[in-house]
Parts: C-alpha cells; sequence; structure tokens
C-alpha cells in the first residue's frame, strides 16, 4: 500500500442507480485503498449498503434528497416524467463536499472499470491512488483551473504522442471540480459538456489528462444508470439538448454509428493557465511512489 501522503487530497464521489450488484467504479476504488461516497437515492439505500458490506467495499452511502430532482435545471420542456439524470446527485456532491471543508471535490461515473498510466505510449494499469494526487496536484498550481479529469482510454491509440494533457476541452466521467466556482451541474442529458462550456465562456480554465486514462465502459453497453431511464430511444435528444444550451459551438453529427454531438473548443485555446503566485515549477520528475511492476 502506498503512503498515505500519495492518496488523494479530496473527497470522492460517485452518483449511481440501479447498480447495486456491479458497483464497478467502487470496486476499483477500494482496490486501491481510497475511501468514497456512493449517492444513491432514497428506495436504493438498503440495496446499495448490503452490497457495500457483502462485497467489502470502501464506500460510505449517501442519501440523495428527492426535493433536489425538483429544483434542478433540466434545460428542457419535458418537465420530471422521466429520468433528471446524474446531475442533482452531482450537485449533491459539489455541496456535501463544500460543506465538509473540502476546496475541490471528485465526482466519478459508477462505470470505470480501470484507469491506466500512460507510460511510452504504453497503457499500464494504475492500482496505486497517486495518480488522483498528482492530478490535484497539478491543478492546485493554477489559479484559473475550474474542473479537470483523466481523458478517456479508448481516445488515446498507442500509436502516436500525445501531450500529457490538452488545455480547456470538456471533462467527462470523472471530475476534478474546483467548489469555489460559481456554476453547479445543469442538463438532464450532456451535463458534463454543458458545465465544461459554462466554464469555458466564462474565462475559466479545464484540464483534460492524457498521462492519465480512465477505462470506461461505452454508452448504452451496460444496465441500469442512464442507460435505463435516459437512453431507451438513443441518444438524439441528448444531443440537439448540447445544441440548444450551447448553439454557438455545437452541433448534431453521425458519429460512431449513432446521432452524436460535436463541439468545436478551438476559440478556448487562447485561455491560458495562470500560475498561482509563489509556484515555482520544478523541472525534476516526480512519479508520487508509482512504479512499474509485472502483473501478478
Amino acid at each position: 500500500m502506498p503512503d498515505d501522503t500519495f492518496f488523494p487530497r479530496h473527497p470522492l464521489y460517485i452518483p449511481s442507480k440501479g447498480r447495486a450488484s456491479s458497483m464497478m467504479t467502487s470496486r476499483v476504488l477500494t482496490a486501491m485503498g481510497v475511501q468514497h461516497f456512493v449517492v444513491v437515492e432514497p428506495q436504493e439505500i438498503d440495496a446499495y449498503r448490503a452490497s457495500v458490506g457483502r462485497m467489502g467495499l470502501a464506500a460510505q452511502v449517501l442519501e440523495l434528497d428527492p426535493g433536489r430532482k425538483a429544483t434542478y435545471e433540466l434545460c428542457d420542456d419535458l418537465g420530471h416524467a422521466s429520468s433528471t439524470g446524474s446531475g442533482p446527485a452531482r450537485n449533491f456532491a459539489w455541496e456535501h463536499s463544500g460543506a465538509a471543508g473540502a476546496q475541490w471535490h471528485w465526482v466519478l461515473d459508477d462505470n470505470i472499470k480501470a484507469f491506466y498510466r500512460l507510460h511510452e505510449n504504453r497503457k499500464v494499469k494504475c492500482v496505486n491512488p497517486a495518480l488522483f494526487r498528482a492530478m490535484e496536484d497539478f491543478c492546485a498550481r493554477y489559479a484559473n483551473v475550474a474542473m479537470a479529469g483523466p481523458h478517456y482510454s479508448f481516445f488515446v491509440p498507442h500509436r502516436g504522442k500525445k501531450q500529457p494533457f490538452t488545455p480547456n476541452t470538456r471533462i467527462y466521467s470523472c471530475n476534478l471540480i474546483r467548489n469555489d466556482v460559481p456554476f453547479r451541474w445543469r442538463g438532464r442529458y450532456n451535463e458534463d459538456t454543458i458545465l465544461s462550456l459554462d466554464m469555458l465562456k466564462a474565462g475559466w480554465c479545464t484540464i483534460l489528462f492524457n498521462a492519465f486514462l480512465q477505462g470506461k465502459m461505452a454508452t448504452l453497453s451496460m444496465k441500469g444508470g442512464n442507460t435505463d431511464e435516459l437512453y431507451r430511444e438513443g441518444t438524439t435528444a441528448k444531443s440537439q439538448m448540447l445544441v440548444r444550451v450551447h448553439p454557438d459551438v455545437a452541433r448534431v453529427v453521425w458519429r460512431y454509428g449513432r446521432v452524436h454531438h460535436h463541439v468545436d473548443y478551438q476559440r478556448f485555446r487562447e485561455q491560458k493557465l495562470v500560475l498561482r503566485k509563489g509556484i515555482v515549477v520544478v523541472e525534476a520528475s516526480n512519479n508520487y511512489g508509482m512504479s512499474l511492476r509485472a502483473a501478478s
């Protein structure tokens, strides 16, 4: 087990629904020795707590107040006849962490199967929790970073070179969020992209790490969560909503064999990262206690 100094500084939250029997992300974090919270609706509290006990997970299950759904900004006119998505639970995590005195928090999708470190174009499975700490410390250097997270593994091929991070683009599925920024999750669908664009349009920066990656299950491939309630009829409504909310940068396209969205982030490339006063960037490598080992 790595030294405590290499564990994440900030609390981690997993909004989840209909996946008490799998708890995929929670199992990954537990294998790393990372304590975390799982946010669920009242009717599923008992099922999730039973799974935590049965699986021996390093998780505390938190109950989402149903009233939060009524006040959530859906960004459409469909009302509450269908699911609000995970936005209310994500906002709960934001406020819960802030009330506990945290300056940042993590919110992770519940279908992440692994994390990786990109090393010499090899995706090495990361069983050390220090990847979270490394991303946290990097973001803490800057005065104007609002959100960050690891890229999807399947978007970083073995061939071709990648910079350690990409600034000012969308952050999906594993989000490190600064608590004092004046934003909240909104939107029934595509809330990751909506929040990223809200932040970028207000002049903040985001950081998408390529040095660290997440192995996430593909959309529509896993039962439970948004798959069962939001995407029964495909992804058209999801893409159309994003275009309505951010029409100046988003459009509907056909991609990955289905209706998808395309966002032009080029206009945000001019927004520069600003180092905090007194920060001195050291050129020497810091591996945060991580080392390459053969799989057992």
